[in-house]
């Protein structure tokens, strides 16, 4: 992939003076909610009303400038002077510490200083001087989306592919109210972005300014901390927080809101070196008591059963896993989150359970007699019916970073609050195997006798053939994102993982038009890796116009779409339990995929049959560049095995292959 460059059309630099004084926070939720007590004081500075009384005796804050900057290094004296009388030529690319910059350029350099290495934006009128700063800066690395939407979904992908913090700005209003989706995306599989909004001047807020609104409430309840900065001295910390904020403990979004005053008033740069924030304690400290209950509980267990999440994804802690597993011989299911936390050739791998698991994941956790949870929540597609949930399981483990979610939605017996890769750790000093030798030979037979699958045809192309064909020419060895519906139910049944942070998806939330975006992120933050966006007919085109970005930067991302003409989870809905009663999911008028991607200078494919699809395949991974396939599949075509809404994982729909179970 070449490299990812900045855009070249940006506006000529300009600055003003320096402005008010305040910041703003919001508290975090979720495990340090319990900890970390929401403060909105708005700190350092004078209120509102009065932030920017200077601004009337410019000659007055000019000479307090001057004489500020005159007991600096002289660089940054002469930098200053220079500015004060309109003289100021383009900052240089690399701030230092006793510098005069600007917020916006002091934004960059801290971004840059926290290792972010490409940021997905979209500009506006109240991030002009954010944007500008970005002028001639070979360091850093700005990717255009064409949708605010499309510049999270991909900082999100980028995130979850690399364990990195992923980055992404736009202006105020329409464009920060844009990336709530993403946010909210992010905030429920426990992501780590770091959002940049631009906001009014704060002369004018609270005035409904055009384009005003108050980011920071509107996504209080989805996001980890937030800030509005109303000190521009204030921002390098504020930045250093924010990162790690959005990376420890249970990871999640932040988001910075800057004034455009704010982004252009000035500041003499230092860089931050420690970290006080107050009530925020990100250690996680291991139980050892609660581990070693673990340790005995799995000695004496007989039918036991791991249910590992995306939580072991997160902490890095799949070969502590497989360790652990190796060590006890407890037979192991993965949600659709945590595909890839444990390797899907292990022997004691038994696919993915819940709604659309497995037949053998599904009924050993209904016949298991204890159940360990590791970096699972327990949420509603994984356990269905909660009455019914487990019901022979003598004793519940959940191991888990955030103690908020431990006895949520399951009664638990054992709390092992921690980091999963220490708690892993610690275990495996302890861990013996359980007597599990009778349990793991009938789960094996029930593989044998139940195993994913699907009535295939020779004139047909069906699209659990073509999520095979995927699994089979790349091994598991690419990064697959995945759109919503019945694809992403299909690749997380089919598609078999062999690493961590192979497999991106909306799991929480649902999000349709997250896939393709999140694979562009995906890509350019692992250049040398095969990345597949496995989208639905639906949701591509709630995401196609980032197309163009792939064209432009020559992102080789090589982009799946399952073609049924229709909403296909929303169809078996209406089908199964609303007694065929189809209401608006026709998508025949959709576009010619094939031709809206060379439209946007991307090679498009199309097959309709097996012989087709392995050969456009095969033609799409030898395109040097990105590419489209559409797999044309029939629309009655419905995701099973399958547990409808009220019932327990064992009372589940075969569909045509076998009778109900």
């Amino acid at each position: 992939m070449e490299p990812i460059q900045t855009d070249p059309i940006q506006t000529a630099p300009f600055r003003t003076h320096s402005g008010a004084a305040e910041t703003g926070r919001a508290g975090a939720r979720r495990t340090e909610s319990k900890r970390f007590e929401p403060n909105r004081t708005e700190i350092g500075g004078p209120d509102t009303n009065r932030a920017d009384t200077h601004r009337t005796e410019p000659a007055r804050e000019n000479a307090v400038q001057a004489e500020r900057a005159a007991a600096q290094p002289n660089s940054a004296a002469q930098h200053h002077a220079a500015e004060l009388d309109g003289r100021l030529p383009h900052p240089p690319y690399q701030v230092q510490e006793g510098d005069l910059v600007t917020g916006s350029e002091a934004l960059l350099r801290g971004l840059l200083l926290e290792g972010v290495e490409c940021v997905f934006g979209y500009p506006g009128g109240n991030v002009l001087y954010i944007y500008d700063a970005m002028v001639g800066n070979p360091e850093f690395k700005h990717i255009l989306t064409r949708h605010e939407q499309g510049a999270i979904h991909a900082a999100d992908g980028y995130a979850r592919s690399t364990g990195k913090v992923g980055v992404c700005i736009a202006t105020s209003g329409p464009g920060a109210t844009n990336l709530v989706t993403g946010i909210a995306t992010a905030y429920m599989d426990s992501v780590p972005l770091v959002i940049i909004t631009g906001n009014v001047p704060t002369t004018v807020m609270g005035t409904d300014a055009f384009q005003e609104a108050d980011i920071v409430s509107i996504t209080m309840p989805i996001t980890k901390h937030s800030y509005l900065v109303r000190d521009v001295q204030e921002l390098p910390r504020i930045i250093h927080e924010a990162f790690y904020i959005a990376n420890t403990g249970r990871k999640g979004p932040v988001l910075i809101d800057i004034p455009k005053d704010v982004s252009n008033h000035q500041l003499i740069y230092k860089r931050p070196l420690q970290l006080d924030i107050r009530g925020y304690k990100a250690e996680s400290r291991i139980e050892p008591d609660q581990i070693d209950r673990l340790v005995q509980a799995v000695r004496e267990s007989e039918r036991p059963v791991i249910i590992a999440g995306g939580g072991v994804v997160y902490s890095g802690a799949s070969e502590e896993l497989i360790e652990f597993v190796n060590r006890t011989q407890i037979p192991v299911t993965t949600t659709l989150l945590g595909h890839g936390g444990f390797p899907s050739g292990h022997e004691l791998w038994m696919g993915m359970a819940g709604m659309h698991g497995t037949y053998t994941a599904n009924t050993a956790i209904q016949n298991a007699d204890l159940i360990i949870s590791i970096g699972s929540r327990f949420d509603d597609r994984l356990t269905m019916k909660l009455e019914g949930f487990a019901p022979k399981a003598r004793q519940i483990a959940h191991i888990d970073i955030d103690p908020a979610e431990i006895g949520k939605n399951i009664k638990t017996d054992i709390a092992c609050v921690g980091d999963i890769k220490a708690v892993l750790q610690y275990a495996n000093t302890k861990a013996q195997q359980a007597d599990s030798k009778v349990w793991i030979a009938t789960i094996q037979a029930n593989m044998s006798k139940h195993p994913l699958n699907y009535e295939d045809s020779d004139t047909e192309l069906k699209p659990q053939f073509v999520i095979e064909m995927l699994q089979e020419t790349t091994r598991g060895e690419a990064i697959v994102t995945t759109d919503v519906g019945q694809h992403q139910m299909w690749v997380g049944q089919f598609y078999r993982f062999n690493q961590p942070r192979s497999l991106i998806t909306s799991g929480g939330l649902g999000t349709m038009g997250f896939g393709f975006p999140s694979a562009i992120g995906a890509q350019v933050g692992n250049p040398g890796r095969l990345v597949i966006s496995i989208n639905g007919d639906g949701g591509m085109q709630m995401c196609a116009q980032e197309m163009a970005i792939c064209a432009i930067h020559k992102i080789p991302v090589k982009i799946v779409v399952i073609n049924n003409q229709v909403l296909g989870m929303v169809k078996q809905w209406q089908e199964l339990i609303h007694e065929q009663r189809f209401s608006h999911i026709d998508l025949a008028g959709s576009p010619d995929f094939v031709k809206l991607a060379e439209a946007y200078g991307i090679k498009g494919l199309r097959a309709r049959n097996k012989a087709e699809a392995y050969t456009a395949w095969q033609e799409a991974l030898e395109t040097d560049g990105p590419a489209l396939v559409e797999f044309v599949v029939p629309k009655e075509e419905n995701v099973y095995p399958m547990v409808f809404s009220g019932k327990t994982l064992d009372q589940m729909v075969m569909g045509d292959i076998e009778n109900d179970k």
